[in-house]
């Protein structure tokens, strides 16, 4: 059968699309390779795919899941589950474009589960990315599934909780098996580059001043990408069971488990590059967190997910990625 992907050209899609082609699975992708950054890391991430797939096993459709068409035509494909990765990422860029996080990830999400409902039973699985985001405010740590979320402080954290009660409805009226992941600060080799990681490697390789947000006082549960792929997958192969009381939906916390300080990781990208940063020291940006905190106790009962890679060992491998991506 057939695993479907949102997303695919995206850090977290192309590593899971690779994973399950190397495992023997047929993966159709779709991606809208739009402009959010750089489109040709993301078309250099499908050459990736495509170089190790065996031929039929990787098929690409330049698809936009906030279109009501984006799946036409997919009914005769074989999808069985699907993992669901396409979103309008990015806490800060919420406050500049709204309207993205609307189209894709709230209407975008909706065509995903409207999918699933006119395979009439065919879907046996749908794992979707939902953000530690979605706690908000939230001071008690570590960040528990079981904790209130009702109090979102960005309107990309917003749609992702959406997404979440959205996948609950339609896996109670219609029994969709339905799993949502909540990721914790991902990073690693591909990875997207407004992320931290990126940024800060990207400044000071190049010499520039790195801007460091509420005075450096931040935490992170940085997560590498192979533990990420790992967990992701072992979610898809362990569907909620519908039990005809509860509604097919699991959701759960995917992350280190183990918060670092920024000023942590910073000092691991200097050692790797060899250079010191200059800091520019900011206040608290809108819409971000003092820290994260991933309560991983769920996923691992459920699923034995066991995080691996702390950032001493994930950092220096991101920092060797990229300077072999762009040529340094």
């Amino acid at each position: 059968m057939t695993v479907l992907i949102t997303g695919v050209a995206g850090f977290i899609g192309s590593h899971v699309a690779i994973a399950l082609i190397e495992r023997g699975e047929r993966v159709v992708g779709i991606d809208n390779l739009n402009d959010y950054y750089d489109p040709k890391l993301k078309e250099a991430r499908l050459e990736r795919i495509r170089a190790m797939a065996p031929e039929g096993s990787f098929t690409f459709l330049k698809r936009d899941i906030g279109t009501r068409d984006c799946f036409d035509g997919l009914e005769g494909e074989g999808i069985d589950r699907i993992v669901h990765l396409a979103a309008q990422a990015g806490v800060r860029y919420s406050l500049v474009n709204p309207h993205a996080y609307i189209e894709t990830n709230v209407t975008g999400h909706l065509n995903v589960l409207e999918f699933c409902r006119s395979m009439a039973g065919g879907v046996r699985h749908l794992v979707y990315a939902s953000s530690s985001s979605v706690y908000g405010g939230n001071t008690k740590l570590p960040f528990s599934v079981d904790d209130p979320v009702d109090h979102p402080i960005s309107l990309y954290a917003a749609s992702k909780r959406m997404d979440e009660l959205m996948s609950h409805t339609y896996a109670h009226l219609f029994r969709i098996p339905s799993t949502g992941l909540r990721f914790f600060t991902v990073y690693g080799p591909w990875g997207r580059p407004d992320m931290a990681a990126y940024i800060f490697t990207r400044q000071i390789l190049a010499g520039d001043a790195i801007s460091v947000f509420n005075q450096g006082n931040m935490s992170r549960d940085f997560t590498y990408i192979d533990d990420i792929v790992r967990g992701v997958i072992a979610c898809l192969d362990g569907a909620p069971e519908d039990n005809e009381h509860d509604a097919p939906h699991r959701v759960y916390n995917i992350g280190n488990n183990k918060p670092e300080p920024l000023m942590r990781m910073i000092e691991l990208i200097e050692r790797a590059t060899n250079r010191k940063a200059e800091l520019h020291m900011m206040p608290m940006q809108p819409g971000d967190v003092h820290a994260t905190f991933a309560d991983i106790e769920a996923i691992q009962q459920d699923h034995g997910f066991d995080p691996s890679v702390p950032i001493d060992v994930g950092i220096p491998r991101f920092v060797q990625w990229y300077r072999e991506y762009h040529g340094l």
